[in-house]
């Protein structure tokens, strides 16, 4: 038997975590998308993106979804509902709001309904992926 190094055991499992836990991204800006899943990427991060609160919850993605990023203020359904849709069915996952019109009413009720974080646009990339490692390892 091969006994493996702290480091290696530590590189190994943060590998698992990157195949087996998505980010999905939910916003109805093409660039802030694309974006967003190359910067996932650039670290290692499987991701999905998609435009609208609806495309997410009928692509059936969200049992596998570990951490979602979505705005706020989208056509149709916005951040917030989509928010409180997933809890009101027991699917709770660790969620980033990102938003160019956040105000602290809106902030409030995202950390209460138990959003990670709630981020104002233009954001720091990495205070951003900081809060997306941190919502992947609870």
């Amino acid at each position: 038997m091969i006994a493996l190094s702290r480091a290696e055991r530590y590189v190994g499992s943060m590998a698992t975590l990157r195949k087996t836990k998505l980010v999905a991204i939910v916003d109805d800006d093409e660039l802030m998308r694309s974006a967003l899943q190359g910067m996932l990427k650039s670290v290692g991060l499987p991701s999905q993106a998609f435009e609208s609160a609806e495309e997410f919850l009928n692509s059936g993605q969200h049992q596998q979804t570990a951490c979602l990023i979505v705005d706020i203020r989208m056509p149709g359904m916005s951040g917030l509902e989509l928010q409180a849709k997933l809890n009101a069915e027991h699917c709770r996952i660790p969620t980033i709001f990102i938003t160019a019109h956040g105000d602290t009413k809106m902030r409030m009720q995202a950390l209460r309904a138990g959003a990670v974080e709630f981020l104002a646009k233009p954001f720091d990339d990495e205070f951003l992926l900081d809060s997306v490692r941190a919502a992947l390892e609870n």
